[in-house]
């Protein structure tokens, strides 16, 4: 489930990142690095985790299922938050700079 909920997101932000793909104001592209790098690191803990356990690893406890859920959603608010402090940090819009030196 990591892995299905990170490939899901990377491929979502790829979407969005080539609709926009002229303007990188927002960028996107720095959040697609993010998703696909989580996305390589799940197929290679799934390979390393398929290697140990055989045919297990295609019939996991529902329990096991939701644990995944829940830490592949994880993954995604971390690099969530992460896109969303370089945004506020380079500040493509201006709109930090403004509210901050805004004059009474």
């Amino acid at each position: 489930m990591t892995l299905l909920t990170s490939v899901f997101a990377a491929i979502i932000c790829t979407i969005l990142w080539y609709k926009n793909a002229p303007e990188s104001k927002m960028k996107i592209g720095t959040l697609c690095w993010l998703f696909w790098g989580a996305s390589l690191m799940w197929l290679v803990d799934a390979i390393f985790e398929y290697s140990e356990l055989g045919a297990e690893f295609f019939a996991p406890a529902p329990v096991d299922m939701l644990n995944d859920l829940y830490l592949g959603l994880s993954v995604v608010a971390l690099a969530l938050v992460i896109w969303l402090v370089i945004l506020l940090v380079k500040d493509p819009k201006g709109v930090v700079k403004a509210i901050l030196f805004k004059r009474k």
